[in-house]
Parts: structure tokens; C-alpha cells; sequence
């Protein structure tokens, strides 16, 4: 079966570099499954699960916005933020999106409350995550 390589880069850091068979993200205009010789591709993300299928395995990955770029033999990731499941510590998660909650509750400007909205997404996403490993 063909692989292609999959790297997932943050400003900080790489995040994840495996060999894979498929990959599932999400994009702004919705859902795509990248399989080996996919036409080359680049796509913004949103905040959501990625998951990897390799060899029998599957690893998910919290990517929270950012850009896709396939190619012939490659996919790279520049995400803004991304956590692999594993990493992911649910207190503080849920503590995330319980300041969110709060933000979203009170009286406030539009830019506040988008600013809570996307908190309140990234922390879901961290969660939703943590639960499927």
C-alpha cells in the first residue's frame, strides 16, 4: 500500500512526523480524506481533530486552525496550535473552556465575544480529542 509522510508544525515546534496511509482534517469548506498521489492541495483549516491512519495504527491530533499543503509524497500542516491526544491534560482543558463559558455569559463587545467563541472551540476540540484515545 502507498504512504506519504505527514508533519505537523507549529510555531513552536514540530509537532508530529510519522509515514501514513490517509488523512482525514477538516477545511473551511468541510470534511477531506487525503490518501497517497492526492492532487496537491492547499487549504485553510479549521479548529478540529486530524486523524492519521498508518499501517493499522490511528493517531488524532487537536490542530487548531492553520493551513494544509499536499503534495505528491507529502502533507505539512502548519497549524497555529496542535496537541497530539496524549499530551492533552483535561484539567486544564477543562479549565479553558470554563473561562470561555464565563466570557461567552457576560456583556461584551463583539471582539471579546469572538475571542471567547474561538477559546471555547479550542478547548472542545482539546477535549473531544483526549477522549477518543
Amino acid at each position: 500500500m502507498s504512504t506519504f509522510l505527514v508533519e505537523i508544525v507549529t510555531p513552536e515546534r514540530k509537532v508530529y512526523q510519522e509515514t501514513a496511509n490517509m488523512v482525514s482534517v477538516t477545511g473551511v469548506d468541510g470534511e477531506l480524506g487525503i490518501m497517497p498521489n492526492h492532487i496537491p492541495l492547499v487549504t485553510p483549516l479549521r479548529i478540529a481533530p486530524v486523524t492519521i491512519k498508518r499501517d493499522g495504527k490511528v493517531d488524532i491530533i487537536a490542530v487548531n486552525g492553520g493551513f494544509i499543503e499536499v503534495r505528491k509524497d507529502k502533507i505539512v500542516i502548519l497549524a497555529e496550535s496542535a496537541e497530539l491526544a496524549k499530551d492533552i491534560n483535561i484539567e486544564r482543558a477543562e479549565a479553558a473552556k470554563q473561562r470561555a463559558q464565563q466570557r461567552l455569559a457576560a456583556k461584551q463587545d463583539e471582539v471579546d465575544f469572538r475571542r471567547a467563541e474561538m477559546a471555547m472551540q479550542r478547548a472542545m476540540n482539546r477535549l473531544n480529542v483526549r477522549q477518543k484515545i
